[in-house]
């Protein structure tokens, strides 16, 4: 059964065009927190030249997930399998690209960690992980729509919560990974594209 989320559709036109300017043209493309499956037809549509792995930690999602890409009759598209962030065995071996939408702001930080770790391990060299989502950044006068929704998020779980740009690149670099840039998104969100 399709999950539907409206956000994604408001997102998917401003982040496919930061897609196309910083994915290979073909290789696999891990997917990690795929949520609905929306994104995963819609981007795996724009990029036939790229095998896409879809993951979800929660395994009801991973219908959502693989009804969204049947629907669209892609034949690039993996089925969707089980992969919780934080964990140190991931079900993907290797990836040319990675892609993470909205995951690090309602999860632990965990999560973020693990991500940065698992990407460490499954990128090819060069390899990228694209990052979208909320954030702090130290310095710049924050918007007051994401103060808010930081403590709403705060609010539903404590260990959730809009992340500091800089904490979540120094991670990054503790793993081997840089940050490459940081492209301004529509609503007060970043895309953070971090190079293996």
């Amino acid at each position: 059964m399709k999950r539907h989320a409206p956000a994604t559709e408001r997102n998917r036109e401003p982040l496919l065009a930061v897609l196309r300017e910083v994915l290979p043209a073909s290789g696999t493309l891990l997917e990690v927190a795929s949520g609905t499956g929306q994104h995963a037809a819609f981007f795996a549509r724009a990029f036939p030249g790229l095998t896409w792995q879809p993951t979800d930690a929660e395994p009801e999602a991973l219908e959502s997930i693989d009804a969204w890409c049947a629907g669209e009759g892609l034949a690039n598209v993996l089925p969707a399998r089980v992969l919780d962030a934080s964990a140190d065995t991931w079900p993907v071996a290797h990836a040319d690209a990675m892609l993470c939408v909205n995951m690090i702001h309602i999860a632990p930080w965990t999560a973020c960690q693990g991500l940065m770790r698992g990407a460490a391990r499954v990128l090819r060299p060069g390899g990228r992980l694209v990052l979208y989502g909320p954030y702090f950044v130290e310095g710049q006068q924050t918007a007051p729509s994401n103060i808010a929704f930081d403590e709403s998020l705060r609010a539903r779980a404590p260990s959730w919560g809009v992340r500091e740009l800089g904490a979540v690149a120094a991670e990054a670099a503790r793993n081997g990974l840089q940050r490459e840039r940081v492209v301004e998104m529509p609503s007060n969100n970043l895309t953070v594209v971090f190079t293996r």
